[in-house]
């Protein structure tokens, strides 16, 4: 595909299944060479990530919808128990964390940047999933991007073995697209930027 399809074509799927046609080594490729070539500030590279494939992926979700249970109403609780059985539905999911380890590390270094480092650590992340999205999408797969953090972290960490260091920061359930993308309304793209010659 042309860059600009890819990137008309990403959007959040959420109606998603099993039935990929894309093997687990060109999807790992993806990631890897994300990881390799998204840029970081100082080079620092600490986006880190976990590609969840069979029982791992039907695990976190497992573990998303009970602590869920734990703080929405039952009488409200139908709609998020969908929600939650709709990325279980998926093929894998992509949990994305940062290492703390390495912007701490870089406060102490250089001191008077500290305050920016969690910043463009945090831009560096995004920078990382946009391009894995983008991998997706060019091999035909549809993906959407979730936020259970605070809520799943530290059951993230014991179950599957993640470093105390590693700070979670999304997670990206990704699969077999079966349904397509809502309409999206745009703001008129002249409006958002200006051109100075």
């Amino acid at each position: 595909m042309e860059f600009n399809e890819v990137l008309r074509l990403r959007r959040s799927i959420y109606g998603l299944d099993k039935n990929v046609k894309v093997s687990d080594t060109k999807i790992t490729k993806i990631l890897e060479d994300a990881l390799l070539h998204t840029p970081t500030g100082f080079n620092s590279q600490g986006q880190r990530a976990v590609l969840l494939l069979g029982k791992g992926h039907e695990k976190l979700w497992s573990m998303t919808m009970e602590a869920l249970r734990l703080i929405v109403p039952a009488a409200s609780f139908k709609s998020t128990e969908d929600k939650i059985n709709s990325f279980a539905a998926a093929y894998g999911t992509i949990l994305y964390f940062e290492e703390d380890a390495i912007v701490k590390g870089l406060q102490d270094k250089f001191a008077l940047y500290a305050a920016n480092f969690p910043i463009w650590a945090t831009q560096s992340n995004g920078m990382l999933q946009q391009n894995v999205w983008f991998g997706l999408t060019e091999a035909g797969l549809g993906a959407s991007l979730q936020h259970y953090n605070e809520l799943i972290e530290e059951s993230v960490k014991q179950e599957f073995d993640i470093p105390s260091t590693w700070k979670l920061v999304a997670q990206m359930p990704f699969g077999n697209p079966v349904s397509t993308a809502s309409p999206k309304e745009f703001v008129p793209v002249d409006s958002r930027y200006k051109v100075i010659n």
